[in-house]
């Protein structure tokens, strides 16, 4: 279905360029139209198999262990140097790169899928804590490198009660679904 899209689409932009391309001062609408409506019904068809993958239950799974395991290992990581000496400066940016990173992109990429299992509501609410926290990570990383300890330590303690939340909302859209 997804290569019978691609065809379509790109069959029809070609097609619709070689119309364009016949001659210089007049556009042969008709044809042109054909054109645009076979790449209209490529981006249709490739939209919808796009959206019945992201809907099949292996994905909607592999996605929920991500989004599970992705945001308790950040709540887990900010939990931990928060309750002990927290580094600073050089130390702190490289434990994030090097710590929070990898599961903030895993969770991003999994996040849609929230939509599918838990709804819209339960999706807004859950990315507005997420998006708080990430906000308040890339804000530590910037206030440590400029030398800013105290405010990088106040708000690596924002960002992990946000991440706290985000964990706990969607382990109770879990529980509800």
């Amino acid at each position: 279905m997804k290569n019978i899209a691609y065809v379509l689409l790109i069959g029809g932009f070609l097609y619709g360029a070689y119309v364009a391309a016949l001659d210089e001062t007049i556009i042969d609408w008709p044809l042109f139209t054909i054109a645009a409506i076979a790449a209209i019904a490529g981006v249709v068809l490739a939209k919808r198999a796009d959206s019945a993958t992201a809907r099949s239950g292996e994905v909607l799974e592999m996605n929920r262990n991500e989004l599970n395991e992705s945001i308790a290992n950040i709540a887990r990581d900010l939990r931990e140097v928060t309750n002990g000496d927290m580094p600073t400066g050089e130390e702190l940016r490289a434990w994030i790169d090097i710590t929070l990173r990898h599961d903030l992109r895993r969770f991003a990429e999994a996040r849609e899928s929230m939509v599918h299992l838990y709804g819209l509501q339960m999706y807004a609410d859950i990315m507005s804590e997420f998006a708080a926290g990430e906000r308040y990570v890339n804000r530590v990383w910037s206030s440590a490198a400029d030398g800013y300890d105290d405010e990088s330590h106040r708000y690596l303690q924002r960002a992990a009660d946000q991440f706290q939340h985000a964990q706990s909302q969607l382990q109770e859209a879990a529980k509800s679904a």
